[in-house]
């Protein structure tokens, strides 16, 4: 595409997507996944981050949740660079939604086939958000979409106990097919939906104390404000943890964007008077639907309250941290370095094969097989049988099978590779715009694997040294994981446009795989408090990280 003929390319897309914004109405200003309480009237519900496949990944999983039974969240992903003021808190991603093989007679999977439900949860952009009652704690303001927030020890002035209390949002795609939300994580049997997620921490680590036990039991200390997409832009139920219901995670179709597999949609996220909005426009089907993480839409803080029983909301307006985007942009208790981001949530599905019955949210029994033919672990989850399933006849269990052993089906060479007739399509996505435009100037690949590697099997990766730290994780027989997927580009021809591809190489489509999974470079040290260290640091690893000093896949449409 000629660069003129590219410039009016994106300016008009990006003039449809705000007059479809300017379209759509402004809202006013017993899962394992979920924690489920009576209250009058109505059921209370919050997402467990303990259990939940699709929270954050904290820094220190032994720190928030103890040494118990953990999800770790394995996030292979696109870090995106840009000193442009407005970069960290306005961008424009272009995606075409994977599809599924066709499954056998009775929608039973042939022999080999695989399924995006089971490869990701989720998939999702990323964004530093401001949130005054959650991690660090140390002050009291975060001045929105500003670069004033940046405190990660860049000289003394800017210590990271100083960083303003920060959230990290997710703008989550949900597969279908599969067991349907709040069990499962299917809106539909055909048809893909979407959520705006706000994850927080309610921790001070600098004088090492937590959100209040009685308070933790409702929210958790990693709570998440969580709301579909809607047609009308309101949400359909509060997004708060405090003031959730099963509603809130219930989705509806009358209400929700609902998308199906293989359409091409636009995702729009800037800041607003009242709070991040999220704008989604079907190119396919001319469907649009909103969400913005406003006070209005039931989004809240969780009052930090370390002592007491006190457990309360604060209707709150979540705005954008930063202006820009850079490794300087981070999130100081999450285990990833990113700001603007995609990443791919991976590693959960685990096959739950007979020959004994499967209660509907338990573990897999004794005697029955996982994917590979191993008996099953007992880190495998919130399984069902596949009655359960909305559509795929396909046992499994969506908990626990990715953090220890790394042997789940996603761990295994069935990701996107062109063979259509066995495995997804791949997941397409262009690098982000922002303003009227403008092309990130670099980006970077990042894989969290030291931080969940070291949570596997007794903690087998120093995150201190890096000991034992591997780009392909180790199973538990001590060999690498058959399969871990990567990113390349397609660049059509004459490199006139470039899209973000996932999985394997793809005959036809892939035109440079960065090395493969060697593209996520090598160890990263980063700096994170001491829990209850009065403000001390230490270096750990929680990443491989490789940044380009240029963006290979820019000038990007579908």
């Amino acid at each position: 595409m000629h660069a003129s003929t590219r410039s009016r390319f994106l300016a008009t897309l990006i003039s449809l997507i705000a007059a479809v914004a300017l379209a759509l109405p402004l809202a006013a200003a017993s899962s394992p996944v979920l924690a489920a309480h009576a209250a009058p009237a109505q059921t209370h519900a919050s997402i467990n981050c303990r259990l939940s496949a699709t929270c954050t990944e904290v820094q220190d999983s032994e720190e928030v949740f103890g040494d118990g039974n953990y999800i770790g969240h394995d996030e292979p992903s696109t870090l995106f660079y840009s000193n442009r003021p407005g970069a960290g808190n306005q961008m424009v991603y272009t995606m075409k939604l994977p599809t599924d093989p066709k499954p056998g007679a009775g929608n039973v999977p042939l022999a080999g086939q695989s399924f995006n439900f089971q490869l990701h949860p989720a998939f999702w952009f990323g964004l530093a958000m401001c949130d005054t009652q959650s991690y660090p704690e140390q002050v009291s303001t975060c001045q929105p979409d500003s670069d004033s927030n940046i405190f990660d020890g860049q000289d003394a002035a800017h210590p990271i106990a100083k960083h303003p209390g920060t959230a990290f949002m997710e703008m989550q795609f949900y597969p279908p097919g599969w067991v349907a939300w709040p069990a499962g994580n299917s809106c539909d049997p055909n048809k893909w939906c979407a959520a705006l997620n706000i994850d927080s921490l309610s921790e001070d680590p600098v004088n090492g104390t937590a959100l209040n036990a009685t308070c933790a039991a409702v929210t958790g200390l990693e709570y998440v404000n969580f709301a579909f997409i809607t047609k009308s832009g309101h949400s359909q139920a509060p997004a708060s943890p405090i003031n959730a219901t099963t509603a809130t995670f219930t989705p509806d179709a009358a209400q929700d964007l609902f998308m199906n597999s293989g359409d091409t949609i636009v995702t729009s996220m800037h800041d607003t008077n009242h709070g991040l909005r999220i704008d989604i426009v079907d190119l396919t089907t001319h469907q649009a639907g909103s969400m913005t993480a406003s006070a209005s839409n039931g989004f809240g803080q969780v009052q930090y309250d370390p002592t007491g029983t006190s457990c309360n909301n604060i209707p709150y307006d979540f705005h954008p941290m930063y202006s820009t985007s850079s490794e300087h942009t981070r999130v100081p208790w999450a285990a990833h370095s990113y700001n603007v981001a995609f990443a791919d949530e991976t590693g959960h599905f685990e096959s739950c094969n007979g020959p004994n019955i499967i209660t509907p949210g338990g573990a897999c029994p004794t005697g029955n097989t996982e994917y590979d033919g191993e008996p099953t672990d007992d880190n495998d989850v919130g399984c069902f049988p596949a009655s359960s399933s909305t559509l795929i006849q396909a046992p499994g269990c969506i908990e626990g099978s990715g953090v220890t052993g790394f042997d789940s089906n996603p761990y295994h060479p069935i990701w996107p590779d062109g063979n259509t007739a066995l495995h997804p399509t791949t997941i397409q996505f262009t690098s982000p715009v922002t303003g009227p435009g403008f092309n990130y100037s670099r980006m970077a690949f990042e894989a969290d694997l030291p931080r969940i590697e070291a949570n596997d099997l007794g903690g087998s990766c120093d995150r201190t040294t890096g000991t034992n730290c591997t780009r392909i994780p180790i199973t538990d027989d001590g060999q690498p994981a058959d399969f871990y997927p990567f990113f390349s580009i397609h660049k059509t021809r004459g490199g006139g446009g470039c899209t973000w591809l996932l999985g394997n190489d793809i005959p036809g489509l892939t035109t440079n795989d960065f090395g493969q999974n060697a593209q996520y470079g090598n160890l990263l040290f980063s700096t994170y408090l001491i829990f209850g260290g009065g403000g001390t640091t230490h270096l750990v690893t929680n990443n491989f990280r490789q940044v380009l000093n240029h963006n290979p896949c820019t000038n990007g449409f579908l």
